[in-house]
């Protein structure tokens, strides 16, 4: 099924394919899986290695010279797109909630490291509206200095990004074989909305090609994705598009997005995420942020907790974010 890949322009930033590790028994005897994608390389890893494989793919096919992003100030596509522009040799300018700090720690250093150029907002981190808005300012001040940025929105969410996705969920399934399991769903975090639509894609090509399939959860840590925006399955189906299998769509009843997890708000720690981090570095040697991957898997728990997933096999993606555990407000209290 790499076929239906070929024809689009890639970077390979990513060290793929990611293990699949066996984790322990959770509630309700679940039998949980873990697709270590914090494993992908590029900057540290991450899931938006995979994004940046195809959107940086596109930008050099095009003729970009720097690359221009958003995020929140800990943002992991961020410090992953200032690893990029380092490996491709890119100018890079990320544009970053709130202000600028005395001293750069965790994703933020790491981003400097690689060579970006950070620009402060002193926008709140959940204002995901006025961020845009400073980057697409910012792309036409660069593009009228003659420096043909290519400008990704926050998380790389575009069905170009996707695809990124759409190649892992087919990954996966060949490790599900390779492992002689079957699990019955896939869970992990969702933000802006890239990772869920590109894993429906690659989902739906594997349906259309007879393949059995695991059903799709996304933990939802932002208050976007949680009330419909993007509208996941009309992304997808730009995915499926760009996979030329215009042909196959994606039924909006697989689109589940768990709310429940998020707390006071995107970025805002969780004592249930908090929980998750703590227990994923002492039963797996994972490393969980907070504001992501641990409340991801709070989310995971939680259901097993409910017996969602009572004596299955099941699979957490993830998705990446330990620099983060380096910043101020990092680890948990």
């Amino acid at each position: 099924m790499e076929a239906m890949f070929e024809h689009l322009q890639r970077a390979r930033l990513a060290t793929t394919p990611t293990p699949l590790e066996q984790g322990p028994v959770i509630a309700g005897g679940a039998r949980l899986w873990v697709k270590r994608d914090d494993l992908t390389g590029l900057g540290g890893g991450g899931n938006k290695a995979r994004k940046l494989d195809f959107l940086c793919g596109d930008a050099l096919a095009v003729g970009a010279r720097a690359l221009v992003t958003v995020g929140a100030a800990q943002s992991n596509h961020c410090r992953m797109t200032a690893a990029a522009g380092a490996r491709l040799g890119m100018e890079v300018h990320l544009v970053l909630s709130g202000d600028e700090p005395d001293v750069a720690t965790g994703n933020q250093l790491l981003s400097v490291l690689f060579g970006a150029q950070l620009h402060f907002t002193g926008a709140a981190q959940s204002h995901w509206g006025e961020l845009e808005i400073a980057r697409e300012l910012l792309t036409g001040e660069l593009s009228g200095a003659g420096l043909a940025p290519y400008s990704i929105p926050i998380g790389g969410s575009t069905a170009v990004g996707a695809l990124g996705y759409a190649a892992a969920f087919i990954e996966m399934l060949d490790q599900f074989d390779a492992s002689g399991i079957e699990p019955s769903t896939v869970v992990f975090t969702s933000s802006s909305g890239g990772t869920h639509a590109g894993l429906l894609a690659g989902r739906a090509a594997a349906v259309a090609a007879g393949r059995t399939v695991p059903a799709i959860v996304a933990i939802g840590v932002a208050k976007g994705v949680n009330i419909g925006l993007p509208n996941i399955a009309d992304l997808a189906n730009q995915t499926l598009d760009l996979m030329a299998l215009t042909d196959v769509r994606i039924d909006p009843v697989d689109v589940e997005v768990d709310t429940r997890w998020i707390g006071d708000d995107y970025a805002v720690p969780t004592t249930a995420g908090d929980n998750a981090v703590c227990w994923a570095a002492a039963n797996g040697g994972w490393l969980c942020d907070r504001t992501y991957s641990g409340k991801g898997l709070s989310g995971a728990l939680g259901l097993a907790e409910e017996g969602r997933f009572a004596d299955e096999d099941i699979v957490f993606i993830h998705t990446g974010g330990w620099p983060a555990l380096f910043s101020a407000d990092g680890v948990p209290a």
